[in-house]
């Protein structure tokens, strides 16, 4: 059984506190509903990179405007991280777009077009 490392821990701590963060705290207007999908946290500390999510349109523009507001707040957020978690160091913040939930609807539609068209091939056959 895999044991839990310190930087998964702290990632783990980090992803809770950011999403509170992010909801309550960052006040630009422009921000749309975020979701904090995962963080990975350096071996030394020194980084982490944030993945988020976005509720509703994710067209390239909407996307690139949400990792702008929070990378202009990320000095802010790494601030209140600190007071709010016990740790020598707080991880500089890097944010980034997390696709893979948009890779996993596209597959699944894929999918269910695919067992659709099964269905009617299928239907037309036993029509015959």
């Amino acid at each position: 059984m895999r044991e839990f490392k310190r930087t998964d821990r702290v990632a783990d701590q980090l992803q809770k506190e950011l999403a509170v963060l992010i909801q309550r705290e960052v006040k630009d207007p422009r921000l749309g509903m975020v979701t904090v999908s995962g963080v990975k946290v350096s071996r030394d500390l020194g980084y982490a990179d944030v993945y988020i999510t976005l509720l509703g349109e994710n067209d390239a523009e909407t996307i690139k405007a949400n990792l702008g507001i929070l990378r202009r707040a990320a000095g802010f957020l790494r601030g209140q991280v600190g007071r709010r978690i016990k740790l020598r160091h707080v991880p500089e913040l890097r944010f980034h777009y997390d696709e893979s939930v948009v890779r996993g609807q596209r597959l699944s539609s894929l999918i269910d077009e695919a067992v659709a068209s099964d269905r009617g091939q299928r239907d037309d056959e036993e029509s015959e």
